[in-house]
């Protein structure tokens, strides 16, 4: 959605037909653009607001239509709420907020007043970058394979442009750089999620990942002679029962001012459609495996944001992309693998397959680029939103102030993250007697004996693994997430590295 900034809020009153936004504080605190817009028109909004018993509380909205000595047609007004509380994460949601206001009134275009009665946001730079993030956010749709709408379904109204108005222009161009980053990331992770599986498979998504290159990100990508000659066994025993051959691939982006620098590194479980193999999974809500990819697509959608601001780090995103199908090829419960760390691993259930994938690529991405950390995501259990349901990720960490810098940034971005345990207590469940262990533990505490399975790929390095299977996909909807795929986790990690990290490098 494209979005322009202006001081010129004299002359948005003389242009006829033009849709403004300005924003009230609690006690119809108008701030002084409003002022001069109400005295403009002869009082009219101080009228409206006392006739309506506006009390400008978040989330509220009233309209005024054609202002008396101006050419402006319709006038929204949004409540803030408490602005003197208010972090960035709450100026985000509110642009979230007013989209919705504007969308659900079919108005398609607007000028944005960004300025408070507490002047609590400043010059108005950083909230204007942020609410145009919250808009974008929320005006997402996903509708590529949609020709014509159904009966009585209109295509919904979208956002085609807003014009922030600011005092300080210049400064909200250089935060807009960042918000647009971002925006960009949450887009394609949500992008990457939502395509139904014949048309991502593997190798699609490999390629989609090659895109990545316009933005100065080195791109790898590994097909299935590598991975067999390198000896990712546990990758490739999961794609062997479908036609389609498995990918990794390797996204690294060097932003710090030494190469040397040691990189961060992120890992996505990236099971483009999942069956559960011989182990099959019901057919009933089978079709939301599609998403069974969101940790792969945050990762990538990671890499597009930090390429785009061009963070001063250097950060290596590597996913592991297969399809788990039933077949006469597939691998049977029972069956025992290899792993690229030389591990076995004895298959008791073939549905409990990201954690195979994983088990190869934390093993390989260690070796290889000796990381400052290392990072997973994966839609990996169920028993992970039995435990939180779908407000927060379940997250597993073996060091404290990687888990401390992570529960910070899920709390600035509301992408929470809600820290599980890890203990020698729970190897005992995946112990087997017949290789060096099993891929599942039985039915009590699921997510921890994934967690713990994936620890012992892990050897010397900051390591967290996050479950995000209940907020990656059909999660709960928000003033900026309206769409069955959230992108979760593109927000939460640059944050992390923004905050925690990059000033280091």
């Amino acid at each position: 959605m494209p979005s322009t900034l202006s001081t010129a809020f004299d002359a948005l009153t003389k242009t006829p037909g033009q849709v403004a936004v300005i924003l009230v504080e609690p006690d119809r605190k108008l701030s002084s653009e409003g002022r001069k817009l109400d005295k403009a028109c002869g009082g009219q909004i101080s009228r409206a607001l006392t006739a309506a018993n506006f009390k400008g509380g978040r989330k509220s909205a009233i309209e005024v239509y054609a202002l008396e000595g101006t050419d402006i047609q319709r006038l929204v007004i949004v409540g803030t709420g408490d602005v003197s509380k208010a972090a960035q994460q709450d100026w985000i949601e509110l642009g979230g907020v007013i989209a919705n206001q504007l969308t659900t009134r079919k108005i398609t275009a607007a000028h944005i007043i960004v300025e408070t009665a507490s002047k609590a946001e400043g010059d108005g730079a950083q909230a204007a970058a942020d609410l145009a993030l919250g808009a974008t956010l929320r005006s997402y749709t996903f509708r590529l394979h949609r020709t014509q709408p159904e009966q009585n379904d209109a295509p919904p109204t979208t956002l085609s442009e807003l014009v922030f108005h600011v005092a300080n222009v210049e400064g909200a161009q250089a935060a807009g750089g960042t918000s647009d980053a971002v925006a960009g990331g949450v887009t394609l992770a949500r992008d990457l999620v939502n395509e139904p599986a014949n048309i991502l498979g593997p190798v699609e998504f490999a390629e989609r990942c090659e895109d990545l290159a316009k933005l100065g990100v080195d791109v790898e990508v590994l097909d299935d002679e590598q991975l067999r000659e390198l000896g990712m066994d546990a990758v490739l025993a999961v794609a062997q029962g479908s036609d389609r051959p498995a990918r990794v691939v390797v996204m690294q982006w060097q932003g710090a001012k030494s190469k040397r620098t040691k990189p961060l590194c992120f890992i996505g479980k990236g099971v483009c459609f999942d069956t559960g193999g011989i182990s099959l999974k019901p057919a009933s809500g089978m079709e939301d495996m599609k998403g069974d990819m969101g940790g792969a697509a945050a990762v990538v959608g990671l890499m597009h944001t930090l390429a785009a601001r061009q963070a001063s780090v250097n950060a290596v995103g590597v996913i592991g992309l297969v399809e788990n199908m039933p077949s006469g090829t597939a691998t049977r419960p029972g069956d025992i693998i290899s792993s690229l760390s030389g591990k076995t691993i004895e298959v008791l259930n073939t549905d409990a397959e990201g954690r195979l994938v994983l088990a190869d690529l934390l093993w390989y991405v260690e070796d290889r680029f000796s990381p400052r950390f290392m990072i997973n995501l994966a839609t990996l259990t169920g028993a992970i939103i039995v435990a939180l349901g779908r407000e927060y990720a379940g997250f597993f960490c073996n060091n404290d102030r990687l888990a401390n810098d992570l529960s910070a940034a899920g709390e600035d971005t509301a992408e929470k993250v809600w820290r599980m345990p890890l203990a020698k207590g729970y190897d005992r469940l995946i112990d087997s007697p017949n290789a060096d262990m099993k891929n599942i533990g039985g039915r009590n505490a699921g997510a921890v004996t994934a967690a713990q399975f994936l620890q012992r790929f892990v050897t010397d390095v900051p390591w967290a693994h996050i479950d995000v299977a209940g907020v990656a996909m059909a999660a709960n909807k928000t003033d900026i997430s309206p769409s069955w795929a959230s992108g979760w986790g593109v927000r939460i990690l640059d944050r992390l590295v923004s905050d925690s990290y990059e000033r280091s490098s």
